[in-house]
C-alpha cells in the first residue's frame, strides 16, 4: 500500500493545520464540523461559486480557506440521507481516500446535519478509506523508496459514535480489509515471485489466526487419484499443491461450508498455447483461490461463528515436452474419465479434483467454487457480474443477495441437460469442453458432474477479479473481488 494510514475515531476533534475532510447532505448550508471547520462561513460562497450542492460523491476542495483553522478544506457530498446504503459509505470514504495526498494529518468529520451516522457506517467509511488506498507498488523501486521513508498518514474520524464506530472497525472492518488486500496482493504478484508452492505457504500462514492448514503435495495427489489435476500440472517444473484450511469457528461437530478455488498461478493454455499479446495477465488466473485465502484470512480474523473449508488447487500449466495433449484421457478422483480437447480449459480439470475430494471428506453444507475460468462469460456479462451457476436455489438466491449488498454483483447463468449433452465425450466418460458457444455454461455443467447431491455454487469471475473496472474502492489491476461478497453471506445466513 503506497499509503499507509493508521485511522482513529473520536467524539470531537481541534484542527490546527492540516487536510480537513467534512461531509455534507445535499442542499444542507453547512458541512460536517460547522464553525470547528469553517469558522469564517466560507462554505456557501465557495459552494456557490462552484455550483457545488451536495450531489453524493461531488467534491469541492477549498484550498487554504481565510479564516479556517485548516490548511485545505475538503467538502464530499452524501446526497440524500435516506438514501444512503452501507456500500455507499464504503464509497465515500473511498472518494475522501483519494483527496489524500502528502498530509500527515487529516481530521475527516462525519455528522453532517441531516446525516445519521451509526457505527457501522463510520466503519465502513474507514473501510472504504483502506480499500481506495491500496496501490501494489512493491516493485516500483524508487517510488519504494520514497514509500520507506514516509510516515504513516494519522486519519481522526470526528464522530458522536467514535468509541462503537472504532470497536466495530478494529474488528469486522480491518478483518475484511485485511482479506481483500491479501487477494489483491497475491493476483497482483508476479508469478515468478507466486507459483504453487509459494501460494501454499502464503495459506499456511494463516496458521498465525488460528486457521489449521494441510497442504498435500503431488505424491499425496497422486494416491488419491487426482489425474485431473495433476494432468494440468505435468507440463511445469513447479509441482503442485492442494492447500486445505479449516477455520472452526461454529458449534463443535456443526456441518461445515466450503469455498474452493482454482489457483492456476500462470496459464500459458498449455500445449493449446494463447497468443502472446495479453498473456502476461494469466499471472491472475489463481483470482479465485486468492478470494478464498482472503475470504478464509477475514473469518479468522474476526472470529465468525462459523466451521469453514477454504480449498485451493494450486498448479501451473506450462507447454513443456511432458505437458499432456489435446486428445489425452485422465481419470478423476471421483473415477470419471475426461477427454482434454483443449489444454487451455484447464481450470475445471484442477477444480473437478478439489470438488470431489471437498465433497467427500468434508461432507459440507453447501460448497462454492470461485475461478477466472472462462473468456465466455465475459462475452456475456463483461466486468460488471460475475457469472452464478448453481444447483440450489435457496444458495443461488442467497448470494445473489449477498452480491446486491456488497455490489460484488452477481447474475445467475442456466444450467441444463441440454448444455450437459455439449460435453459428452466419443472416447471417454466427457471431454473438457463444449465447444465454441455456451462455454460457460458447458464449463459450469462440467464442474457439476461432481459435486454429486451437495448444494454447490459456481462463480465465474473472469472479468471481476482481475482487470476490473476502477471504481472508488478500488483502483487495482486486481480487485479482491468475492472476499466480502462471501464474508456476507456467511454473516447473513449462517450467523444470524
Amino acid at each position: 500500500m503506497s499509503a499507509k494510514l493508521e485511522i482513529s475515531f473520536a467524539e470531537t476533534a481541534s484542527v490546527s493545520g492540516g487536510l480537513v475532510l467534512s461531509l455534507v447532505e445535499s442542499g444542507a448550508k453547512a458541512p460536517a464540523g460547522g464553525g470547528t471547520v469553517d469558522p469564517a462561513g466560507i462554505y456557501a460562497k465557495a459552494a456557490s461559486a462552484a455550483h457545488f450542492t451536495g450531489k453524493s460523491m461531488a467534491v469541492l476542495d477549498i484550498l487554504a480557506p481565510s479564516g479556517s483553522p485548516a490548511d485545505r478544506l475538503i467538502v464530499i457530498g452524501a446526497g440524500k440521507a435516506a438514501d444512503l446504503s452501507g456500500h455507499d459509505w464504503l464509497r465515500l470514504g473511498g472518494v475522501a481516500a483519494s483527496k489524500l495526498k502528502k498530509e500527515s494529518a487529516v481530521t475527516v468529520f462525519l455528522d453532517a446535519e441531516g446525516l445519521e451516522v451509526t457505527a457501522e457506517a463510520a466503519s465502513d467509511f474507514a473501510l472504504g478509506m483502506v480499500l481506495r488506498a491500496y496501490d501494489f507498488d512493491r516493485y516500483k523501486t524508487r517510488k519504494k523508496d520514497e514509500d520507506e521513508t514516509a510516515a504513516a498518514i494519522a486519519v481522526t474520524i470526528v464522530t458522536a459514535k467514535a468509541k462503537a464506530a472504532g470497536a466495530h472497525f478494529a474488528g469486522d472492518g480491518k478483518a475484511v480489509a485485511d482479506g481483500v488486500v491479501l487477494a489483491r496482493d497475491l493476483v497482483n504478484l508476479p508469478a515468478n515471485a507466486l507459483g504453487p508452492v509459494e501460494f501454499a505457504a502464503r495459506a499456511k500462514e494463516l496458521e498465525a489466526l488460528g486457521v489449521e492448514v494441510e497442504i498435500l503435495d503431488e505424491e499425496q495427489m497422486a494416491k488419491l487419484g487426482m489425474g485431473a489435476l495433476l494432468g494440468v500440472a505435468q507440463g511445469s517444473v513447479r509441482p503442485p499443491r492442494l492447500a486445505i484450511m479449516r477455520w472452526n469457528g461454529g458449534a463443535e461437530g456443526q456441518q461445515p461450508v466450503a469455498f474452493i478455488g482454482k489457483g492456476v498461478v500462470f496459464d500459458t493454455g498449455g500445449i493449446s498455447i494463447k497468443p502472446a499479446s495479453g498473456m502476461e495477465d494469466m499471472k491472475g488466473d489463481m483470482g479465485g483461490a486468492a478470494a478464498v485465502t482472503g475470504l478464509m484470512h477475514t473469518l479468522a480474523a474476526r472470529k465468525a461463528k462459523v466451521n469453514a473449508i477454504g480449498m485451493l488447487g494450486l498448479v501451473e500449466n506450462m507447454p513443456d515436452g511432458n505437458a499432456q495433449r489435446p486428445g489425452d484421457i485422465v481419470t478423476s478422483m471421483s473415477g470419471q474419465t475426461i477427454e482434454v480437447i483443449n489444454t487451455d480449459a484447464e481450470g475445471r480439470l484442477v477444480l473437478c479434483d478439489a470438488l470431489y475430494y471437498c465433497s467427500e471428506r468434508f461432507q459440507p453444507a453447501f460448497m462454492i467454487n470461485l475461478a477466472t475460468l472462462t473468456g465466455a462469460i465475459m462475452v456475456a456479462l463483461g466486468s460488471h457480474h460475475a457469472g452464478l451457476f448453481s444447483n440450489d436455489d435457496t444458495l443461488a438466491d442467497n448470494l445473489l443477495k449477498a452480491g446486491a449488498a456488497t455490489k460484488e454483483k452477481l447474475w445467475r447463468m442456466p444450467l441444463g441437460e441440454e448444455y450437459d449433452k455439449m460435453i459428452d465425450s466419443k472416447f471417454a466418460d466427457m471431454k473438457n469442453t463444449g465447444g465454441r458457444y455456451g462455454g460457460a455454461i458447458t464449463a459450469a455443467q462440467f464442474l457439476k458432474r461432481f459435486v454429486g447431491t451437495t448444494p454447490w455454487a459456481h462463480l465465474d469471475v473472469a472479468g471481476t477479479a482481475m482487470g476490473s473496472v476502477k471504481d472508488e474502492i478500488n483502483q487495482s489491476w486486481a480487485s479482491g473481488f468475492g472476499v466480502r461478497l462471501l464474508d456476507r453471506l456467511v454473516r447473513d445466513t449462517l450467523e444470524g
